[in-house]
């Protein structure tokens, strides 16, 4: 089953974002877990939780995705920032409980000149202080484009904070497409390429979600700046052998471009359509 889904409000609780995705011809989707620049979260109500299991199970979803808050810095050089994401991420993979077995995604951070190990030490740490053998949420940690100092620009730094969690089996990777192609991995001319150097640094077996994402600057510029499906630089082709491919036809796809909800619909029915 093709998995496909979008970025929705979770404003007006869990049941309405399923409805809302069903309505635009998605069958999974991601949301904010509360307000993406702030801390504030809704109360969880349980039987909107429990009313959305049930809706996905009666509609054939795919796991939803839930998104961490941007201002999240788990390895920020502030300790009160270290401990603003530490709460804000227990919190919300105690509220995922509230909708079991699905994923929970967040931006590595950035070491802000502290250095690159100083920043796994930082992040690995957090995670290992969080994560627990019961909770049934995986956390995926993204790809990033690689501005500033973030952590995450390449496989080989997400290994280096997969190598130190204790709990490896509540942890994975979201490929985000815009992210790793401004980052330097070229998806459009050697996807096979970039997915063997993913399984050999990583493991395919690690990637659990992509964000699909065209993106609005050339290939490897470290920007990070979304563009709709086949107005980027990456491309509808490339999308068409992403979406296809063996090895990544299974997966969950998100989409994070810059649109509303009818232009969401029209994406997932471009991607319905190339999908063969």
């Amino acid at each position: 089953m093709f998995n496909i889904g979008c970025h929705l409000s979770s404003s007006k609780g869990f049941l309405a974002m399923g409805e809302t995705a069903l309505e635009i011809g998605a069958n999974t989707f991601q949301f904010f877990t509360r307000n993406p620049r702030g801390s504030k979260a809704k109360d969880i109500d349980p039987e909107d939780a429990n009313a959305l299991v049930s809706y996905m199970e009666a509609n054939d979803f795919g796991k939803i995705l839930a998104h961490a808050p941007y201002t999240l810095n788990p390895a920020g050089a502030d300790p009160k920032v270290r401990d603003f994401a530490e709460m804000v991420m227990k919190d919300d993979l105690l509220r995922m409980e509230h909708v079991p077995g699905n994923y929970y995604n967040f931006h590595p951070g950035s070491h802000v000149g502290q250095g690159l190990e100083e920043g796994v030490q930082l992040i690995s740490g957090l995670l290992n202080r969080l994560l627990t053998k019961d909770q049934t949420t995986i956390v995926l940690l993204e790809t990033m484009a690689g501005k500033g100092t973030e952590v995450g620009r390449t496989f080989e730094e997400l290994q280096m904070i997969l190598d130190r969690i204790e709990l490896k089996e509540k942890v994975g990777v979201c490929l985000d497409t815009c992210h790793v192609y401004d980052a330097g991995y070229d998806i459009v001319n050697d996807l096979e390429g970039v997915l063997g150097e993913f399984d050999r640094i990583i493991g395919l077996e690690k990637l659990k979600a992509i964000h699909i994402n065209d993106s609005k600057n050339p290939f490897s510029s470290h920007k990070d700046r979304h563009e709709k499906i086949g107005e980027g630089s990456i491309g509808l082709a490339a999308f068409s052998r992403i979406i296809n491919h063996p090895k990544l036809r299974d997966l969950p796809f998100y989409l994070e471009t810059p649109n509303e909800l009818d232009g969401y619909a029209k994406e997932i029915e471009i991607l319905k359509a190339a999908r063969t």
